[in-house]
Formats: C-alpha cells, sequence, structure tokens
C-alpha cells in the first residue's frame, strides 16, 4: 500500500472529485449550502485578523489609554461581528452536514446492495466474494465519514489562505515557518492511516469469526444445544479467546501510534520554537511593527490549529477512502459476477425443459454434483427427484430454475439454452418451496407475501393462499392474526414450529402462482396426517397445468407422479412412472430404497430389531440382581 504523505496528496483530488459527487447525488442542496457556508467563514477568518490587526495598532500607537481604547472600539465591533458572523455560517455548516451524511452513507450501501442481490448463485457461495463484501462494508460508514473529513479539509483550507493571506501582508517570511510546524504532524497521522489500514485487512477474517460467534451466544435456535449440551461456556471461551486477540492487536497499534506521537510532537515543538524565535527576532530588528508582530503571532496560533486540523482531516480522507475503494471493488465484484439482465424474454411458460449431458461443480469441489445428466420435463407433470442424500437432487432443482448455470451441457426451455434466455423472466415462472426455506423474521403476511410483494394488501389472495396450506389454523393461534411478527426476539414476535412454518412456506408458493413448482422436502417437519394431505395439494396443483418438480427422501409419497427420476452420485441411474420402477426389471435402485424404507414401518419391527428381542429386552428391568441386573 503505497501511503506516502506525497501519494496522499496526489490523490487529494481524485478523493475530492468522488466524494462531491457522491454528495450531489446524495443532496445537491446540501452540498450548495456547506460549500457557501465554508467559503463565508473563511471571509470572516480573514476579516476578523485583519480587525484585529487595526484593534492592536490602535491600541499601541501613542496618545492617552482611554483615546487608544475609543479609537479601537470600531474595529473590536467588527472583530465581533465577524466572530458571530462565522459562527453562525459553523452551525449552518454542521446542519448541513448532518443532513448529508446519513443521505450519503445510505447511497453508498444502497449501490453495493442492489449489486449484491443479483450475484450468481455459485458467486454468493464462494469464500473469496464473501471477504470482498465484508470488507466493503467498511465502505457505508467510510461514504458519510469521507463527506465529514472532505468538508473539513475545505474548510481547514480556507481558512488557512486567509490566514496565509494576512501573513503574507504583514511579513512573507512567516508562511513557510506556518507549514514547517505541521510537517511532523503530517508524518505522523500518514503512519497511523497506513497501520491501521492495513491491520484491519489482516484481521477480516478474525472479526467475521468472532462476529458469528457473537450471533450464536445470543441465536434463538442455538439457546437450546448451548444450555442442553454445555456448548455456551465453549463457543463463550472460544469468542473470549478472540476477543482477546483482537484486544492485543488494538494494544499493539496504540503503542506504535503513541511512540509516533511523542516523536512528531517533539518535532512540531522544535519547529514551533524555531518559528517563534524568528518572529522575535524580526520584531527586534525592527522588520516588524509590534502590532503586526501581535497579530502574526494570532495567526501563526490560528494556522497552525488549522493546518494540523486540514492534516488531520486528509489523514481521516485517505484512511476512508481505502475502505471506500473496498466497497467500490465489491461493488463492481458483484457487478461482474452478476446474472446478466440481458437475453431472450421468456413470456409463456414452458411446454419441455431438457437436460441434455448436464455436468455441474461446485466452486473449489474436484467431485461433479451432478455427471452428465439428461432428462425431460414437461409442462402439467409431476415429476419426482429422488435418492440418497448427495446424489444431486437439490442441485438438480437449483439448475432447472435457473439459479445455476451448468458447468458443461445444456438446459434448455423449449430449446432455448438457458443461458441465453432472460433470467428474470425465467425466475418469474417459478415458485420455490426450499428444504431450508427462509423464516423471515417479519410479520405473517410479509412472510407469504414476499413471493409476490407487490400484493401484499391482497387479502383475498392471501386467504387463498392460507386456505390452500391449512395455514388458517396456524393463523388463528397467533395474536394479530396476518400481521403477528413471526420472531420471537422481538416485542410481540412469536415462535413458530417447524410443521407451521412449512405451512407458511406453502401458502407463500401457492401466493406466488408460478407455473413451475419446486418443492425440496416440503414436509418433513409434519405429522403424517398433514403429510399426506399436503402432497394430494402439491399434486392437485398439476391439473391447473402447473409443472411440479418433487424432491424427496418420503418414497410413498411419489407413487402417483408422471415421471421418478433416480439420481445416485450425481448420475441419472433410472426413471419411469412408479410401476416401471417397481417391476422387476432394470437397476431396481428405486426398489431396494422403497423396499428400505418401507421396512421401517413395518408393524413387527421397529429401528430394524425385532419385536420379540425389544419384548425381552423391555422385560429386563424385573429381574433379580442375581439375573445380572442392577434392578
Amino acid at each position: 500500500m503505497n501511503a506516502s504523505f506525497l501519494s496522499i496528496l496526489r490523490q487529494i483530488p481524485t478523493l475530492f472529485r468522488h466524494t462531491v459527487s457522491l454528495a450531489w447525488h446524495a443532496d445537491p442542496w446540501a452540498l450548495v449550502v456547506v460549500a457557501v457556508a465554508q467559503l463565508g467563514q473563511a471571509a470572516a477568518t480573514a476579516f476578523g485578523l485583519l480587525a484585529t490587526n487595526r484593534v492592536l495598532v490602535s491600541l499601541f500607537a501613542a496618545g492617552p489609554t482611554a483615546d487608544r481604547v475609543r479609537e479601537a472600539l470600531p474595529s473590536l465591533l467588527w472583530v465581533a461581528a465577524a466572530s458571530a458572523f462565522a459562527a453562525t455560517l459553523r452551525a449552518v455548516s454542521f446542519a448541513a452536514t448532518g443532513r448529508l451524511g446519513p443521505k450519503v452513507e445510505r447511497l453508498a450501501g444502497l449501490s453495493m446492495m442492489e449489486q449484491v442481490i443479483r450475484v450468481e448463485m455459485e458467486h454468493i457461495e464462494r469464500s473469496d466474494f464473501h471477504a470482498a463484501l465484508d470488507s466493503g462494508q467498511h465502505g457505508q460508514t467510510a461514504a458519510r465519514r469521507l463527506i465529514e473529513h472532505t468538508l473539513g479539509i475545505v474548510e481547514a483550507l480556507m481558512a488557512l489562505i486567509a490566514v496565509s493571506g494576512v501573513l503574507a501582508v504583514l511579513h512573507p517570511v512567516l508562511l513557510p515557518l506556518l507549514v514547517a510546524v505541521v510537517v511532523p504532524k503530517a508524518w505522523g497521522t500518514v503512519r497511523a492511516a497506513r497501520r491501521t489500514y492495513e491491520s484491519v485487512q489482516i484481521w477480516l477474517e478474525h472479526v467475521r469469526q468472532q462476529g458469528a460467534l457473537r450471533r450464536l451466544l445470543i441465536s434463538q435456535r442455538a439457546a437450546p444445544e448451548l444450555r442442553v449440551h454445555g456448548a455456551g461456556p465453549f463457543l463463550l471461551d472460544q469468542f473470549d479467546q478472540m476477543a482477546a486477540q483482537a484486544a492485543d492487536e488494538q494494544t499493539r497499534l496504540a503503542h506504535l501510534e503513541a511512540r509516533t506521537e511523542l516523536a512528531t510532537s517533539a518535532l512540531s515543538g522544535l519547529t514551533a520554537g524555531a518559528t517563534y524565535a524568528v518572529l522575535g527576532w524580526l520584531l527586534t530588528h525592527g522588520q516588524l511593527p509590534l502590532a503586526a508582530g501581535a497579530t502574526a503571532a494570532l495567526a501563526l496560533t490560528s494556522g497552525t490549529a488549522g493546518l494540523r486540523r486540514m492534516v488531520t482531516h486528509i489523514h481521516h480522507l485517505y484512511e476512508q477512502s481505502l475502505f471506500m475503494n473496498d466497497l467500490i471493488r465489491a461493488r463492481e465484484e458483484a457487478r461482474r459476477r452478476a446474472i446478466p439482465a440481458t437475453g431472450a424474454p421468456v413470456p409463456e411458460p414452458p411446454e419441455v425443459i431438457a437436460f441434455d449431458r448436464v455436468t455441474f461443480r461446485y466452486p473449489e469441489r474436484a467431485a461433479p454434483a451432478l455427471d452428465d445428466v439428461s432428462l425431460t420435463i414437461r409442462k402439467g407433470q409431476v415429476v419426482a427427484l429422488v435418492g440418497a442424500n448427495g446424489s444431486g437432487k437439490t442441485t438438480l432443482s437449483k439448475l432447472l430454475a435457473g439459479l445455476y448455470l451448468p458447468t458443461s451441457g445444456t438446459v434448455s426451455w423449449d430449446g432455448t439454452d438457458l443461458r441465453a434466455l432472460r433470467r428474470d423472466d425465467v425466475f418469474a415462472h417459478v415458485a420455490l418451496v426450499l428444504q431450508n426455506f427462509k423464516q423471515w423474521p417479519f410479520t405473517a403476511r410479509a412472510n407469504v407475501a414476499i413471493s409476490r410483494p407487490d400484493a401484499i394488501h391482497d387479502t383475498a389472495r392471501l386467504d387463498a393462499a392460507a386456505a390452500y396450506a391449512d395455514a388458517h389454523s396456524v393463523l388463528a393461534d397467533l395474536p394479530h392474526g396476518w400481521d403477528t411478527l413471526c420472531e420471537k426476539g422481538y416485542e410481540g414476535g412469536v415462535d413458530l414450529s417447524g410443521g407451521q412454518w412449512q405451512r407458511v412456506a406453502l401458502a407463500r408458493a401457492y401466493f406466488r402462482d408460478a407455473d413451475i413448482l419446486i418443492c425440496d422436502e416440503p414436509t418433513s417437519s409434519m405429522d403424517p396426517a398433514a403429510e399426506i394431505d399436503a402432497f394430494h395439494k402439491i399434486r392437485a396443483l398439476a391439473s391447473k397445468d402447473q409443472t411440479i418438480v418433487l424432491v424427496t427422501h418420503r418414497l410413498h409419497s411419489v407413487k402417483e407422479a408422471d415421471v421418478i427420476y433416480v439420481l445416485d452420485e450425481g448420475r441419472l441411474v433410472e426413471h419411469g412412472d412408479f410401476a416401471t420402477l417397481m417391476s422387476a426389471d432394470g437397476p431396481q435402485v428405486f426398489r431396494r430404497l422403497f423396499e428400505l424404507q418401507s421396512h421401517q414401518y413395518r408393524t413387527d419391527t421397529l429401528d430394524g430389531v425385532p419385536a420379540q428381542r425389544i419384548r425381552s429386552r423391555d422385560a429386563m428391568p424385573d429381574q433379580s440382581p442375581a439375573a445380572g441386573t442392577t434392578g
């Protein structure tokens, strides 16, 4: 990282242009008000110093004291007026900056997030992209601080110009002395900026992990195991260790900054001493009148303070610009990895979706999740995807929805490669009920209507979705019905059971009213009766020309599917209807899985253990100690 003071100065114009552009887009009126106020303050400062010089000239003149005070009085009034005017403009500038800052921060964050929500799924799951996003998060607050520090530089610069003009009038040699006082401080602030930024980048992953532990410690879902399994002290110990490491890093930075501050303060003290020695020499050798010397002392004090403020603002501007650049990089990375907004339109649902020798490999994984898979899904069919865990069912369903693109091969809609279609149109035809569907911390209404947010106030549509999913019983138990917050950690919030959440998810899919419904283990938390009813309702949707894709381990639920595709380790091993797959011909993978699962439900067997053996074991506690039991 190039962070010399000269390199910072060279980048100031670019940083200034970028910041002003951001502020102009956020609130041009507030920016104009701040600029005018800064100029007015500079003018008031220069005028005040010149008026002060007139006061001193009057006071140091010959004659009675009363006469000298009377002569100085008008200038004193001008000094007071300039001070009051500058104070008023500072208040105006402060108010306008307070209005501008939050808007800039909001705009910066929004500019990144509007790109992030369009990133391809495979990139969302990559660690390098998440690292870029986490680094970019600092840029949101940095944008606001950029505005504050840029305006601080402008204010200090204007004041410095005013002071420099006064000093130039008094004696030109005073100008370089003013700069010399601040150079050591400038060097120290640059070193501090470099160390801070480098530390943040090195410790970024550490901060992410510490934040994850903090969320787990207060998580409602993690709370049961934290208590029953005693995991709380273990996680707390990990959190404390990470916090201690972070504290050590902050201590290290503080010690380095203290040493730098001591060195720069010593150098600044020496240069300040030299400056006032020169001023004294000018006075004693008649190069400067006494009144002018007093004014110069005030101007040097004011100018030195202004220069130090400007250097501090430059330091912080540069530091925050590094974080702002991280946000810009994250935004550009998101734009580069985004789902294309172009492509052929898809106005109608497809008659046929075809997978042709599709292979898909997740980033950073050697083995493919899908390997040379070919299959066909027709409009209005009920299609089941079955297989053991890790067989590729869920991955296939996400390729079908357009969330992933194949590594090789093609997924086509009515003969057109998915890559060539406008993906937003593809998504518009799809509804999802995923196994790990999102339980939004919103109201029940929003949890259902989030699949079609523009219809959130369509009560008739909401009621129809609730009736379809049999969610009216869930709503009846909620204290505020549709407007109940479904998150227990907030005031008025409630917690739903797993089965209740799945009814909400089914209602969400129905509310979306899409042409293709993909259900991934949609009833895993329901009781058997509710599960059977839910599958009947999902199957009935096909009668309305909806295409149903069912991903499930519950093989008894796919008996009525038009076609069943059986996957094993990413490959399609057999397909057909239920009767075909249960016949004696073919690989019989499905038949073995079905019989193994059915075996679990036989009345004379429990978990694969014969009932007679269970009864014998149950009788053991009644045996006497002599028979080898402890009673």
